[in-house]
């Protein structure tokens, strides 16, 4: 894949960035010219994740073109040492923020594992709105006393179709992704007069160990994928973000739905 270095000068943090989606993203950023940090709770993963974005797209200033912070993305610390890792790294703090660490669960209200609400509530939703509002907070910052429209900034948030149309059959998980829907256009409003854009992608059915995580019955969902084949990859998401974080500043797109063609609902 070949790429403009549209996003050379910029720096970028991918939370969830050891697999799936989060990895295609980071591969994709570094291949526009971004510089990385890398966040996931795999340390290992992330470590030849940059290695590789490294070693295929050369240093920044001398230094390697992504880094990796571990830990928990919904624990302030973590955010904080991401954050951090930016402007000791490259300094400069990061400008471009991709909010994708998430879990999935299989069920309803009434048939998903009640014991597993308060993790998924904390990772999805309040892990993403305090990466919001932390870096939301130094992109405000970064902004003063500069004119913005030759500088974008970016936040990204992952949702899902299942958070704009209703399944009965995820509905725990689809209400964390209900909320992020509104964090994102409420952050749009508040942050895209001061030059900060904030994007929400809700894709539809990714083939990635994301479902395999979040419990889904591997015969019915593979039944469910070969319904709607083709499904989405990791890289279509990725591609899609990189294209939407490299238009100029005076342009925002601001929510973004991709499904598989074949793919009717949710």
């Amino acid at each position: 894949m070949t790429h403009n270095h549209s996003l050379r000068g910029r720096v970028a943090i991918v939370t969830g960035a050891s697999a799936g989606i989060g990895q295609a993203v980071a591969l994709d950023l570094a291949a526009r010219g971004a510089g990385l940090i890398l966040n996931a709770r795999r340390e290992s993963r992330l470590d030849e994740l940059a290695q590789r974005i490294t070693d295929q797209h050369g240093m920044i200033d001398g230094k390697p073109r992504a880094v990796g912070v571990p830990g928990d993305a919904s624990d302030d610390s973590t955010i904080d040492a991401m954050l951090r890792a930016a402007q000791e790294h490259f300094g400069k703090p990061a400008d471009l923020i991709i909010a994708n660490a998430g879990r999935g669960l299989n069920g309803s209200v009434m048939t998903s594992d009640t014991d597993q609400w308060e993790e998924m509530i904390r990772t999805n939703l309040l892990g993403v709105a305090k990466l919001m509002r932390r870096s939301g907070e130094q992109l405000l910052k970064l902004n003063e006393g500069r004119d913005w429209s030759q500088h974008p900034t970016d936040i990204v948030v992952l949702g899902s179709t299942v958070g704009r149309h209703i399944s009965p059959f995820s509905s725990m998980y689809g209400a964390t992704k209900f909320g992020v829907n509104s964090l994102a256009e409420a952050a749009r409003r508040e942050l895209g007069p001061k030059g900060i854009r904030v994007t929400l992608i809700e894709p539809g059915i990714v083939k990635s160990e994301f479902q395999s995580v979040a419990g889904y019955d591997p015969d019915s969902f593979g039944d469910l994928m070969e319904k709607f084949s083709p499904v989405l990859v990791p890289e279509d998401v990725a591609r899609t973000i990189g294209f939407i974080v490299s238009q100029p500043a005076g342009m925002h797109v601001c929510d973004v739905v991709i499904r598989p063609t074949r793919q009717d609902y949710p």
